[in-house]
């Protein structure tokens, strides 16, 4: 239990630096997007890649971060979503339940909001999935602003109910953001995964084995097959290992031998170790990476990465919008006030409603310690979609035209769905009485 709390809090923590630098990120490409010709040039028309014979692989350096460095973002989405499934908040149905139906109501009301917006234009349409996401990184970056007096239970819950947003997400964009299919590369893809599955049965636990099978043979399989390349990412996650070779008994008893034979070592007089005592520290560092899951491992390892690098680099990359013409046209078109009312209303009604329904319907129950109104705040700050968002209007459209619209949407939704929650947060916080 402990262990599983320093990894929420250690998550939490690192997330909400991440939001910090996504917000740096988004202001930077905005300010070079409307000051500079360069942004655009630097990000979509220079192309990157090699040939060999007739293979040729070009693409710009904003197509290999949303189809490259995000597939491993997606690959740690996939690591997050299997350890909370078989030790986390999702490993259970009793700890499950809320966040799961809470993210349900949080994907379907916005997707229909959005849709009553843009029913009338089919070319629109295809919009429908953008405001159905939740950026973690932003919602629990601000949600840290509010400081100690915010129960740890509601920063579980909104991770908990993002990590199940997130996978919605993932399916949605497996399933209906994907062009033409090539199958016979997707049974490629689909053999390799099997291989992984099997090496993972066979007691294989080398992280570089997954890396060069997943990367090589998943991922290429994937990303010119038609299927967004993200989805290998998360596919390969759920192949890692996610068992310690040895338990905690075993771990604990061989320590213990190892700690004996260093502590009958001759003493030593200078500041080096005898050739005993480096053979003994290197047994119990052997024996703890025995203890250590590949997944948790892999998990901690990249992490940082991606909520320090490779997100703030995407929106870097996609949130530099250059506004052209009047700000109120893209404001006011349907796509845009599709994505508001769908992340601002839609996530605020379908988290709060459909968390609300289960818990009359002891379906589930409140996070411990919790009540109403900061389930009601959580639902607002759900309503910031951001990198989630931008990500999958880049899928849905491809007139650039249309998905400046998105992206105002998504920036004004994000901004209305931060100020809304952190306010009546604060406020309800303010009221509260202290124990």
């Amino acid at each position: 239990m402990s262990q599983n709390n320093f990894s929420i809090k250690n998550y939490i923590k690192e997330e909400s630096l991440g939001g910090i630098l996504l917000i740096i990120s988004t202001i930077a490409a905005l300010v070079w997007a409307n000051s500079s010709e360069s942004y655009h040039h630097f990000w979509h028309d220079l192309k990157i890649g090699f040939s060999a014979g007739d293979f040729v692989l070009s693409h710009s350096i904003a197509h290999w971060i949303n189809d490259g460095l995000m597939a491993i973002f997606f690959f740690t989405v996939g690591l997050e979503i299997k350890r909370e499934i078989m030790g986390g908040e999702l490993s259970s149905m009793k700890k499950a339940s809320l966040p799961i139906i809470a993210a349900i109501g949080g994907m379907l009301v916005p997707a229909i909001i959005y849709s009553i917006f843009n029913a009338s234009n089919a070319g629109y349409s295809a919009g429908w999935g953008i405001p159905m996401a939740t950026d973690i990184a932003f919602a629990l970056g601000l949600l840290a602003l509010l400081g100690e007096k915010v129960n740890v239970n509601i920063k579980i819950f909104l991770t908990a109910l993002a990590i199940a947003d997130d996978l919605g997400a993932i399916l949605v964009i497996a399933i209906f953001y994907t062009e033409s299919i090539r199958t016979e590369l997707l049974f490629i893809a689909g053999g390799l995964i099997g291989i992984l599955i099997l090496a993972n049965k066979l007691g294989v636990r080398k992280t570089a084995f997954y890396a060069l099978v997943g990367l090589f043979g998943v991922w290429i399989s994937f990303l010119f097959s038609g299927v967004h390349a993200t989805i290998a990412g998360v596919l390969i996650a759920l192949t890692i290992p996610a068992r310690p070779k040895i338990n905690e008994s075993q771990f604990i008893s061989l320590v213990k031998i190892k700690i004996d034979k260093f502590a009958k070592q001759e003493p030593n007089d200078i500041s080096l170790l005898t050739d005993k005592q480096a053979h003994c520290i290197d047994d119990i560092d052997k024996i703890a990476d025995d203890a250590h899951t590949p997944l948790q491992k892999l998990e901690h390892a990249l992490h940082p990465i991606t909520s320090f690098f490779i997100l703030p680099l995407f929106a870097l990359a996609n949130a530099g919008i250059r506004i052209e013409g009047k700000i109120t046209d893209l404001l006011f078109s349907s796509v845009s006030l599709g994505i508001i009312g769908g992340l601002v209303l839609g996530k605020t009604i379908g988290i709060t409603g459909l968390s609300w329904l289960a818990v009359k319907m002891k379906i589930a129950t409140l996070p411990q310690g919790t009540k109403w109104k900061e389930i009601f705040g959580v639902s607002m700050l759900g309503g910031i979609g951001f990198t989630m968002s931008i990500f999958v209007a880049e899928l849905a459209f491809s007139d650039d035209k249309l998905i400046q619209m998105a992206k105002v949407g998504i920036f004004s939704a994000s901004i209305i769905a931060a100020i809304a929650g952190l306010l009546f947060l604060n406020l309800t916080y303010k009221k509260k009485k202290p124990d």
